[in-house]
């Protein structure tokens, strides 16, 4: 468990948030210049905490020296040594479990390769590895695939969930990339102008409509956790199973019986009083309503319950009044495959 709380005045920008965030990875997300990098360069030690408190597993960190604070930091450039082999970057860092964390982040191949013959995700993963190598109890990524095209990115995103789920130290990860958060958080910390928003759960934080105005409609959705059941090579269609019902997914998205975790926007979930059929949406889950939210501005935000997994709706005022919807009502999200992301 990682605690904080800054208060600090730093140029333009006055710096006050105080959160938690348990093992397991912790998104700080906002606009640029919210102060997401300010916050991991204060934990880090890399700037002087004025008032506050860093403690890692109860342990105050804030009076120590960078290099005593067992912190591992990854910027959103690798800053490799380019005189050094991919072998010696990571003798750098340490040696701290080497075998394994080669092997986790896929490195056995590119030992012998220097820097400037790595592509920027080659660089990103070994820029990673160093800082594990230092056994450190907390790891900050800031911004690690900001530099990266998309092709890139897809190349890291596994390695980065295989580091969440098996490196046994809390990550704190900044990003202004939903798509990013939504597929590597369990918790989300929101920034705005230095000040703390909320943090919480990423699927509660995602799906409650007070806090779109801060996530922005585009964002704003739900996390569902599904399991994978099989591949349909027909329709080239992967089909997984929610709590609350089968979705139907473009493509062939991860192994049977893996956990996924996918992103349902708010605005691509239509709502319906009666069991849908012969329609081009594949995916309808039946849920319950949990309140409505009017937006002021012709849009109203439904809160769903999805067999316990919370789910979100955006549709126009004059939709909810004609449906007539209610809390505790029951009815039909309708999904379609194409909105449903991984």
């Amino acid at each position: 468990m990682i605690d904080v709380a800054l208060h600090q005045r730093l140029g333009d920008l006055t710096l006050d948030v105080a959160f938690e965030a348990p093992a397991g990875l912790t998104a700080i997300f906002g606009p640029s210049g919210a102060g997401k990098t300010s916050i991991l360069r204060a934990i880090a030690g890399l700037t002087s905490l004025q008032s506050g408190h860093v403690r890692l597993d109860g342990q105050e960190l804030s009076h120590l020296p960078p290099q005593a604070r067992k912190i591992g930091y990854v910027f959103q450039d690798a800053r490799l040594f380019p005189h050094m082999t991919v072998e010696q970057n990571l003798a750098y860092g340490g040696s701290h479990d080497r075998d394994r964390i080669i092997e986790m982040l896929g490195l056995g191949n590119l030992l012998n390769r220097r820097p400037a013959n790595l592509s920027g995700g080659e660089a990103q993963r070994v820029a990673i590895g160093r800082a594990l190598m230092r056994a450190p109890q907390l790891l900050l990524l800031d911004e690690p695939l900001a530099s990266l095209d998309a092709a890139r990115k897809a190349e890291v995103m596994p390695y980065l969930e295989r580091l969440r789920d098996t490196a046994k130290v809390p990550i704190l990860y900044v990003s202004h990339d939903m798509a990013e958060v939504a597929r590597l958080a369990t918790t989300l910390v929101l920034v705005r102008d230095g000040r703390l928003v909320q943090a919480g759960p990423l699927e509660t934080l995602l799906s409650t409509p007070a806090l779109i105005p801060e996530l922005g409609a585009s964002v704003a959705g739900a996390v569902l956790p599904v399991q994978v059941t099989d591949f349909d090579p027909a329709d080239h269609m992967t089909n997984v199973q929610a709590k609350a019902g089968r979705l139907m997914i473009p493509g062939q998205i991860g192994t049977v019986g893996e956990t996924l975790r996918l992103r349902i926007p708010a605005r691509d979930v239509i709502l319906s009083d009666v069991a849908p059929t012969r329609l081009s949406a594949l995916n309808s889950l039946a849920v319950t309503i949990q309140s409505l939210t009017d937006t002021h501005d012709g849009y109203v935000d439904v809160a769903l319950d999805a067999a316990g997994d919370p789910l979100l709706a955006r549709i126009t005022r004059r939709s909810a009044r004609q449906m007539d919807l209610k809390p505790v009502q029951g009815i039909f999200a309708i999904i379609k495959a194409t909105a449903v992301n991984r």
